[in-house]
Formats: C-alpha cells, sequence, structure tokens
C-alpha cells in the first residue's frame, strides 16, 4: 500500500549528512541567489543565526566554499524540539576569471552579501576607433 500523503515525512525533514562514508556531521545547505553583473557576481545567501565569527568563506581551485557552523544558547533545559538546529554548508564552481583577491562579504541580519570582482582582463571593454 503506497502512502499518497503530501504531507513532509519526520525523516525528509531533517538535515541531510555531508558525506556519509567519512562524517557524520549534518549540514544544511543555505539558499542562495547568484548575480552576474558588469562587474563581477554578487551572491546573497540566507544563513539565520550565523555569526561573523564562525562563518567561513574561503576559495580554492575555482571551489567557492561558504560554512557556518551554529551554537543553540537558550536559558533553561529543552523539554520539546521540533527542528534541529546544523551547520549551513555550500559549495559552486565559479570561473577563473574572477578576482578572488578583491572579493568582499558582509553580513547583515542572517543574510551573506558576498561581491566577487571579474578581472580587469575579464572585464569588457570598449576598443577606441582611430581615425587615419
Amino acid at each position: 500500500m503506497s502512502n499518497n500523503s503530501l504531507s513532509i515525512r519526520d525523516g525528509e525533514r531533517a538535515a541531510k549528512s555531508r558525506e556519509e562514508t567519512r562524517s557524520a556531521e549534518k549540514y544544511i545547505k543555505p539558499a542562495v541567489n547568484i548575480i552576474e553583473t558588469e562587474e563581477g557576481l554578487v551572491l546573497t545567501a540566507d544563513i539565520p543565526g550565523a555569526s561573523k565569527e564562525t562563518l567561513d568563506i574561503n576559495v580554492e581551485k575555482g571551489i567557492l566554499t561558504i560554512s557556518a557552523p551554529l551554537a543553540w544558547e537558550m536559558p533553561g533545559s529543552n523539554s520539546y524540539n521540533e527542528f534541529e538546529l546544523a551547520s549551513y554548508y555550500r559549495q559552486f564552481s565559479i570561473p577563473e576569471s574572477l578576482d578572488h583577491e578583491k572579493a568582499s562579504a558582509d553580513l547583515s541580519n542572517g543574510i551573506l552579501t558576498l561581491r566577487v570582482p571579474k578581472a580587469e582582463a575579464a572585464k569588457p571593454r570598449k576598443i577606441d576607433i582611430r581615425v587615419t
């Protein structure tokens, strides 16, 4: 007998494990928007609860990694939970035409805004025409 329920099963609601064969660590894949402008890429990620001190953003071999471990501290004793808190983790392949050295990041109200400019050689430029 098949289950035709539209509701999410309890097991599907839990955070996913990263590389289950190597680690039992849980993580949440944050929602991300990536916009390409003439200047470069602007990435916004929804990471509520993350702090500047624990947030880690790095680029290695063309892979952009965003990770933020979370710790939930509340006064009193926990008597009931319907959700579990897990760390944020997301990776993207980004083009080498971006200047990773000039990247900047801002964190405000749980929204990470990352700007990665294009390298000067990759920016569109107008070629002047000389009349001879």
